[in-house]
């Protein structure tokens, strides 16, 4: 993920499949914005990375966790964290929508 968000700038096309749920509804999904987070993020653009997605920094601080701790075997994160982290990236996307900044 990193490394992909390192030389996404330089590739001349989007090679990012669009959201399917935004493309159907027009509703954006939690993860929407997570790519461009990401990438904002590993170039050093933290309001950007903010701004598109909020959880990009979680998604950053764990992967540099497991490059970190890659012979451990098991990490073990409780469900009702991943349920919560999800509701809060959609009540951000909803607010995004709702009040007209970028997607």
């Amino acid at each position: 993920m990193l490394g992909i968000a390192a030389v996404r700038p330089l590739v001349p096309f989007e090679f990012v499949p669009p959201c399917p749920l935004k493309t159907v509804t027009g509703i954006p999904c939690p993860m929407c914005g997570m790519t461009r987070g990401v990438t904002a993020l590993v170039h050093g653009d933290f309001a950007r990375a903010l701004l598109m997605n909020p959880a990009s920094y979680l998604f950053v601080a764990l992967a540099i966790l497991l490059l970190l701790q890659w012979r451990t075997k098991k990490i073990v994160v409780p469900v009702w964290l991943i349920v919560t982290v999800m509701a809060l990236m959609w009540t951000w996307q909803l607010f995004k929508y709702a009040t007209g900044r970028p997607l």
